[in-house]
């Protein structure tokens, strides 16, 4: 397929390796990959804040952008149901809501479409580790996205899945609200990250780099002195190979 990566902007601006090992993926299942680089923001910040006109402003442009694709891919469960469940609430009884129904049925999440769309789940990735799994709420509630990253994660060789006693909790971040309500945010990430190191994994993996930037912050500020600290990582960069390069600690 030729596939048209949609990079959002914490992968844009802070961890463009997450976005690098999704090209090298779908590459080397023999897939052509582009990148159109006129994309902008999906416009969630705008819609989560209440302005809506602004969002839309954004979503028409996606929809330019992404026009003729024949898929839209991104590491991103957030952003990608921005594009996908959002968009055509938000361009509904305009003349834009065909387009925004067209793109939203070319709109894929990585791994679901590595397994719903290609049936792929072995992509002969290695990992000798002990990892647990980290569910952002847009990719597990609103992409309704569970086995699927699971699924990819039982293929890779040598991996061992652990999984956490909070399992559907939210990390806390959720955009705005972690702006808005800083304390709350941080309480919750206290309830998901706590959980999260309790499994004494390697690594804890996720396919949402806003829930990866939350986690690894708590972790960073509240593990105790001489502690295991999990390392972040995407799932994109384990299938790609990319995790256990010092670099990869930064995302």
């Amino acid at each position: 397929m030729n596939v048209s990566l949609f990079i959002p902007c914490f992968v844009d601006q802070m961890t463009p390796r997450v976005g690098l090992a999704v090209a090298t993926v779908l590459e080397r299942l023999g897939h052509a990959v582009e990148f159109r680089p006129a994309q902008t923001c999906c416009g969630q910040p705008s819609y989560n804040a209440g302005y809506w006109d602004e969002a839309r402003a954004v979503a028409i442009r996606a929809l330019e952008v992404f026009a003729g694709a024949e898929a839209v891919v991104g590491p991103s469960g957030s952003c990608v149901a921005m594009m996908r469940v959002f968009y055509p609430q938000l361009l509904a009884d305009t003349p834009h809501e065909p387009a925004a129904l067209d793109l939203a049925a070319r709109t894929f999440e990585f791994g679901e479409f590595l397994v719903k769309k290609l049936g792929v789940t072995d992509v002969g990735a290695r990992f000798p580790h002990r990892v647990t799994y980290h569910d952002g709420c847009h990719g597990l509630r609103e992409l309704r996205l569970k086995d699927e990253p699971r699924a990819l994660l039982a293929a890779v060789r040598d991996l061992e899945l652990v999984e956490c006693d909070e399992l559907e909790s939210c990390c806390g971040f959720g955009g705005l609200f972690s702006v808005k309500f800083p304390m709350v945010s941080t309480a919750m990430a206290e309830v998901k990250g706590g959980s999260l190191a309790r499994t004494e994994c390697d690594y804890i993996v996720s396919s949402d780099p806003s829930c990866q930037l939350q986690l690894d912050g708590w972790l960073a500020k509240n593990q105790a002195a001489g502690g295991k600290r999990p390392r972040m990582v995407h799932l994109a960069e384990i299938l790609a190979g990319m995790a256990e390069s010092p670099a990869g600690a930064a995302s």
